[in-house]
């Protein structure tokens, strides 16, 4: 089991001091972030990808690059990358980069973003989504696993005789998770090629993530990767902790209040009732995030949102000691007590060299 952090990047004014942090200070606050979680024992940093104010991650292969630099263990990952806006031989290429100056603590998230303006920025359609996502993977995974590729299709110009580079680290590609919080294609999409599914379980309720989840699983055994609890499951969460849970309540209201996406909205309790966030005390976390097994199975992969709606790095630093010393043991030994022997554990660049994974559709 993994556990983990993402962050969306957004640069948000703090509503209890009025300050707002330059790009520049929530750029390292970002790699300060990275650093804590390996530093409290995590296993996994992820950065979002976007290209809008007011978020600042346009790059992650850059950063992640950076942060590979001054870490040792951690997996380095994205919690998006634009699939439909990004050119796949452009993909391919920044994460074999990637992979080895990291010496393979690398995968990636491929999701379709919720920025509707991207894609005429990039040249797409938002309409092609689906097919966008679908057609570029597919490149993708080709041009990760045959040395000279020739391909045709609708949305980008054909490649004869072409030869990604460099390869990936020992033959082996980085490991895809397909991200979503609505399609069932993506579910289809991910389950097809024997990927990982994460579902951001995060806005809606859980009984949507069931279904979506759900599906995966069935499809997943369907293309014969395996028993559908072996499927390779990720979650998204949201938490906010502090000793005392009424100091929780109290400290996170404001930046709930105004935050970006759902500031202005529901209240912090209709929140908290109706989706996975957690705002209270350890103990609270742990308790909320063990019943995510009783809704999906077992999963391999857990990530937390820490970070967003002007929240200060300080407080930021101070969760994540929380989450590391008191929250995340209790979890994994909690969870992979109840793990059956034969559901597989997260997968690894060590794992896939040795060929612990099914095989996947070529």
């Amino acid at each position: 089991m993994q556990f983990g952090v993402f962050t969306v990047g957004d640069v948000t004014t703090d509503p209890t001091t009025g300050r707002t942090p330059t790009e520049g200070e929530r750029i390292k606050a970002m790699v300060a972030i990275a650093k804590k979680a390996e530093e409290v024992g995590l296993d996994v940093f992820a950065t979002g990808e976007h290209h809008n104010p007011p978020f600042v991650p346009s790059s992650p292969t850059t950063m992640l690059g950076y942060i590979a630099a001054s870490t040792e263990k951690i997996v380095l990952s994205t919690s998006t990358t634009l699939i439909t806006t990004n050119d796949p031989v452009k993909i391919a290429e920044d994460f074999a980069m990637l992979q080895h100056l990291a010496d393979g603590r690398v995968d990636l998230m491929l999701g379709r973003g919720n920025t509707g303006p991207v894609y005429p920025w990039f040249g797409q359609d938002i309409r092609q989504g689906i097919p966008l996502a679908i057609e570029n993977y597919a490149l993708l995974h080709r041009l990760w696993r045959e040395d000279v590729v020739d391909w045709q299709g609708r949305f980008r110009t054909p490649l004869q005789g072409f030869t990604s580079t460099p390869r990936p680290l020992d033959d082996t590609p980085p490991f895809v998770w397909h991200g979503s919080i609505r399609s069932p294609e993506i579910a289809e999409q991910a389950a097809y090629y024997g990927d990982g599914f994460f579902a951001n379980h995060i806005f809606w309720p859980t009984d949507h993530f069931q279904r979506l989840i759900d599906l995966y699983r069935r499809r997943y055994e369907h293309y014969g990767h395996g028993s559908a609890d072996q499927a390779i499951v990720g979650l998204g969460g949201q938490v906010f902790m502090r000793k005392n849970s009424q100091d929780a309540v109290r400290e996170f209201r404001p930046y709930f209040d105004n935050a970006p996406v759902y500031g202005h909205g529901p209240s912090l309790e209709e929140f908290t009732e109706q989706t996975p966030l957690t705002v209270g005390s350890p103990q609270e976390v742990i308790d909320r995030t063990l019943t995510f097994r009783e809704s999906f199975g077992d999963y391999q992969r857990q990530l937390f949102l820490m970070d967003h709606a002007g929240l200060p790095l300080k407080t930021v630093l101070e969760q994540l000691d929380l989450l590391g010393e008191e929250v995340v043991p209790v979890l994994r030994r909690e969870l992979d007590a109840k793990r059956p022997a034969h559901v597989p554990d997260a997968p690894t660049h060590a794992s896939l060299v040795d060929g612990r994974k099914p095989e996947v559709v070529s």
